[in-house]
């Protein structure tokens, strides 16, 4: 899986970050991230080698929600979340290496302006790792883990993927009588600008870690 192209060093047990294929960040995902899978649509994805090992990756997407930009008064093109952090045992903190993944998507995507992600409580996490690097903190917002239909449960993106909507009425006419939405515990919602008139208004929204 080392397949490296304009390599970005670091000086952390020969810690090295550069663009992955799809097939290593699917490894990265199966192995070492909660959810075992990749977030859906366009994606952009670092991968993260310590002493010439690939230990793992770092993805940014639209995520799932469609109107991510919104509370920022941004447009989709101008603000992205940080989907996944997916790593192998590893000596560098993960914040660092999130710190030189976002330095790689700024210089490939110099539109953008914040980057939202989300510590899901479901999972035991609380956001450690951007509070370690400098994100602000905005508050709960609700969870949902999924649609379940026909028994199984699924993402709101995947299901949108694979039947043209989530619409749940439209679910429960043509897929499953029984299709219901899955709530679960709260997240965290952390933010990072990226332009200094992003970073006035994370500042005017942030609350106490």
């Amino acid at each position: 899986m080392n397949e490296a192209k304009h390599a970005v060093p670091a000086a952390a047990m020969s810690l090295r970050l550069d663009w992955c294929s799809h097939e290593a960040a699917l490894y990265a995902v199966k192995h070492w991230h909660y959810s075992h899978a990749l977030p859906a649509g366009k994606l952009v994805r670092v991968g993260v080698w310590e002493a010439d090992c690939f230990i793992g990756c770092v993805i940014f997407s639209r995520g799932a929600n469609g109107h991510i930009g919104q509370p920022y008064g941004l447009t989709q093109l101008e603000c992205c979340e940080l989907t996944r952090v997916a790593l192998d045992a590893h000596t560098t903190p993960t914040s660092r290496i999130v710190s030189i993944a976002i330095r790689m998507l700024r210089k490939l995507c110099p539109g953008l302006q914040m980057i939202v992600s989300y510590a899901d409580s479901n999972h035991g996490h609380h956001g450690g790792i951007y509070q370690a690097g400098g994100w602000f903190y905005t508050g709960e917002c609700a969870s949902e883990i999924g649609l379940r239909l026909n028994g199984n449960v699924r993402h709101r993106r995947s299901v949108n993927a694979l039947h043209g909507t989530s619409n749940m009425q439209w679910l429960r006419q043509n897929i499953d009588a029984q299709a219901e939405v899955i709530k679960g515990s709260s997240k965290y919602k952390y933010v990072f600008p990226l332009t200094k008139p992003m970073h006035a208004i994370a500042a005017g929204m942030a609350q106490p870690y």
